[in-house]
């Protein structure tokens, strides 16, 4: 496969993961902030700036322009409008690599979005408008892996989405734990509970953890979920398995599977699945989640220069 078009195939998943990550938490921090006072409120807009690591609110926090700037932004490369635009362009520049449902339905999830007036009355309506986000993505998701062949192309789609998703649960789970430094074994209660089943809902995994640990809430229980279970998707250990197998693929058909993303992916998943997660919450899980995400940010620069960008000479030598 052309490195151009991995590229495009790898950047689309990665920026439309990254669409339904912020309205997913955008839409549990405005459900939430019905609840709080305004000093709260504001604390709560900070965080979630701080989970999404965007620029940082000076003074008073005006919620209407932080929305503006998170959704509907053309000059914020992260926001839900620019992130949908940018994913759709990938999937145009490698049309003929796509299934023509795929095509269409990432191109009515873009039209939805630029529809959107973000005027004061859409507020009333954006429940709706991130739900809509967050399906649509899920749809091309399903679309994806029932209409597209599991091959390489379809590899390189799996990697965007896993290597996106383990950065943004780590930066999120590090922001909150930095942010509620509470004894690891003991029962959360009154007003700290709303903001750790915030947490649970902004990974999709408050009914899971209810099914597996039930309703009580403990930061132990809630760091081993998050970072350790393999069985649930918007895990960190999850995602990182997934990385891992699409590395393996990948290197196996294009005969690199002793490079550095390998190796790197490998090192990070043999850490995470020997972890136990009182020595996790012993060393501080921010700092854990920290690491997490360097060496996430080491696998994507190694698969960048192996796979997107390497020298053309060194390929012709070998």
């Amino acid at each position: 496969m052309l490195s151009r078009v991995a590229d495009s195939l790898y950047w689309m998943s990665r920026y439309l993961e990254r669409a339904e990550h912020t309205a997913r938490l955008v839409d549990v921090e405005l459900q939430l902030w019905l609840d709080q006072s305004p000093e709260t409120g504001a604390g709560r807009w900070r965080f979630l700036l701080e989970g999404l690591h965007a620029p940082g609110a000076k003074g008073a926090v005006d919620a209407a322009k932080l929305m503006n700037a998170l959704v509907f932004s053309r000059t914020n490369a992260s926001s839900i409008v620019s992130c949908i635009a940018t994913a759709r362009e990938n999937l145009r520049h490698v049309r003929e690599q796509c299934s023509s449902e795929m095509w269409e339905q990432l191109n009515r999830l873009y039209l939805d979005v630029m529809q959107t007036n973000p005027d004061e009355a859409w507020m009333l309506k954006s429940h709706g408008f991130f739900r809509a986000v967050q399906e649509g993505a899920h749809l091309f998701q399903g679309i994806t892996d029932a209409t597209m062949s599991h091959g390489e192309g379809w590899q390189y789609i799996q990697l965007g989405r896993y290597v996106e998703r383990t950065d943004t649960l780590a930066s999120l789970m590090e922001a909150h734990f930095k942010r509620n430094a509470q004894p690891a074994d003991q029962v959360v209660e009154s007003a700290e509970y709303l903001e750790w089943v915030a947490l649970l809902r902004s990974c999709l995994a408050f009914e899971a953890y209810c099914k597996a640990y039930t309703a009580e809430i403990r930061p132990l229980r809630v760091a081993e979920f998050l970072i350790l279970t393999p069985e649930f998707p918007h895990s960190v250990r999850f995602s990182v398995d997934r990385i891992n197998a699409a590395l393996h693929v990948i290197g196996d058909l294009t005969e690199r599977r002793e490079k550095s993303p390998t190796r790197i992916a490998g090192r990070l998943r043999a850490q995470l699945s020997f972890s136990q997660i009182e020595e996790i919450m012993g060393q501080g899980p921010h700092s854990y989640l920290e690491n997490v995400r360097s060496e996430c940010a080491a696998i994507h620069s190694a698969i960048h220069e192996i796979y997107f960008d390497y020298p053309i000479e060194s390929e012709m030598a070998s």
